[in-house]
């Protein structure tokens, strides 16, 4: 098949979708950052922890900056909240285990 052309069966893969996807919560967490630089300092005590999550694990660093608790009786993250962070290490393990599966399966059929 010559490139350039797909198969009538072949779904196709909205590729800004993905995109878009892929860098919402490294966006959100940089936008969050210049926006309110004090909560940010307030949740973090150096700035390389949020730049080494903003790479690995987005989604949880995003949700970890929006439940932390900087001006309440209880400082940090309490309660229920560990449970959305627990399932934002989920979502960011699954975006990992889905990268290195698709990059097997692709070295696989070249072969």
């Amino acid at each position: 098949m010559p490139p350039g052309h797909r198969r009538a069966d072949d779904p196709a893969m909205g590729c800004l979708l993905a995109l878009f996807a892929g860098m919402f919560p490294r966006f959100a967490t940089i936008i969050f950052w210049i926006a309110r630089p004090n909560q940010m300092d307030a949740t973090f005590s150096s700035w390389i922890t949020p730049v080494l999550g903003i790479i690995f694990l987005p989604f949880t660093t995003l949700i970890y900056i929006l439940l932390y608790d900087y001006t309440g009786p209880h400082l940090g993250v309490t309660g229920w909240d560990w449970f959305w962070i627990g399932i934002a290490v989920l979502l960011d393990l699954s975006h990992w285990a889905a990268s290195a599966n698709q990059r097997n399966n692709r070295s696989f059929s070249t072969v």
